[in-house]
């Protein structure tokens, strides 16, 4: 794959271009004009200084859009007091964008990862501006999208200004993440970190569940998984797993000790053999320094990474996704609580869909069986009204909880619903197969 500022031609050398567009943070962020449409990269491809500037000037702006798909660190421009000024539009909500987004007051914009940039580069999203950290540029003079090169990249084929936050602390990485300096509006120099995403707690609900996906996943898979205890506790169980690799939109800290004990090689994945393909990385400074450099782990945008006909081509892909909550159908709402927003469809329909393409690919969706300290299942017999449905039913292949597998691709309905109450907590099944019954479901 071709990095789009792979064939620049500048008669000036990059070290010119970088000292002529080198800019403090403000000048940087008044860049941006009233009315326009600013985009940010994925999570911790985010810039800080550039958003901190921003939100202590957030009411020199007005009718700003900030559109990003996962916020991580909170900003004060995301503030319903200055909506007018500036709009926070989600491609996914994060905890720092969800209480705005079920008051009204960020916007929520329905996608799956692996089109949006072809949203982009259609029109069928605004772009003006991007910000976004990088890594400081190399000799040639390109900058690494390491941390997201994700929708970033085709965003900047569209934007008429470009602003990168070249930080010391950000990593540089291969793959398709490159941008040339001759792209770009404004540099600002920073020493900003790159965020951390602490590990969330293993209890034994997920420790239960990590071992049954575990058994799903034969040696030399391919695995897409994401962050949470549950995929922890998966990865945790893999040790015994041979010749495993990785192609995955997030790249985290789960995957060190399996490249330590040499379990991930990626030496029979059917493409990029032998590398670790994602489009967002998040985790640890041990993460940000293992992916430093390393020729083992490469970075592209998610029109490759998430498209399904890609990701499918990997023999024995393993998607494992997280929903809220599956009725008996075996449909998935993983992005809504009722009509609740809680986050997104971000890339689950992606890898759900790539793994049914795959040659022994599993689609696996996980989650405990209860919620609300056990007195609410998440096995319903027909989901709650107004849940956002982000797995259909004919694509799902298993849904897995702390009391079981239920393989529902290829059975019926009545075969569904029966394997479904099977692995429902035990205090909820006869209330379930009541209702499976009013529905003429068993």
């Amino acid at each position: 794959m071709t990095s789009p500022g792979t064939n620049i031609r500048t008669s000036e050398s990059p070290q010119s271009l970088l000292a002529q567009k080198r800019m403090n943070a403000y000048d940087a962020v008044k860049l941006v004009k009233d009315g326009e449409t600013v985009v940010l990269p994925c999570g911790a491809g985010e810039p800080p200084l550039l958003l901190r500037t921003i939100s202590e000037h957030r009411r020199e702006f007005k009718n700003v859009s900030i559109a990003q798909l996962l916020q991580f660190l909170p900003f004060d421009y995301i503030d319903a007091s200055t909506v007018d000024n500036i709009r926070h539009v989600a491609y996914m909500l994060g905890e720092c964008t969800r209480a705005g987004a079920q008051a009204g007051w960020v916007d929520i914009l329905p996608c799956h990862f692996s089109e949006l940039p072809r949203m982009l580069r259609r029109g069928d999203l605004p772009v003006d501006v991007v910000l976004s950290i990088a890594s400081p540029m190399d000799e040639e003079g390109y900058f690494h999208l390491s941390m997201a090169p994700d929708y970033t990249l085709a965003a900047i084929e569209r934007a008429h200004t470009v602003v990168l936050e070249s930080s010391s602390q950000c990593p540089t990485t291969y793959g398709d993440c490159r941008v040339h300096i001759s792209q770009v509006t404004a540099v600002v120099e920073s020493d900003s970190p790159m965020p951390r995403l602490p590990s969330p707690p293993m209890g034994e609900v997920e420790r239960t569940i990590g071992q049954y996906v575990a058994d799903l996943v034969p040696d030399g898979a391919t695995l897409q998984i994401g962050w949470g205890g549950i995929p922890n506790a998966v990865m945790a169980d893999l040790m015994h797993k041979k010749d495993l690799g990785i192609h995955s939109e997030m790249i985290g800290d789960s995957i060190l000790p399996l490249i330590e004990a040499g379990v991930i090689n990626g030496s029979r994945k059917t493409i990029d053999r032998g590398k670790i393909i994602g489009t967002f990385a998040a985790g640890s400074p041990a993460l940000y320094k293992f992916i430093d450099r390393n020729p083992m782990v490469e970075m592209h945008p998610c029109d490759y990474v998430n498209m399904p006909y890609v990701a499918g081509q990997n023999d024995n892909l393993i998607s494992i996704n997280a929903s809220l909550q599956v009725d008996l159908l075996g449909q998935c709402g993983s992005e809504s609580l009722g009509a609740r927003p809680f986050s997104g469809s971000g890339g689950q329909f992606d890898f759900v869909r790539a793994a049914n393409i795959s040659n022994g690919g599993k689609a696996i969706i996980v989650l405990p069986a209860t919620a609300k300290g056990g007195t609410q299942s998440r096995i319903y017999s027909t989901l709650p009204a107004g849940t956002h449905v982000t797995t259909l039913k004919n694509d799902v292949g298993y849904i897995v909880s702390e009391f079981g597998v239920a393989k529902l691709r290829g059975k019926t309905l009545r075969e569904r619903a029966l394997a479904m109450i099977s692995i429902a907590h035990p205090d909820f099944r006869d209330e379930l197969k009541h209702q499976a019954k009013t529905l003429n479901l068993i």
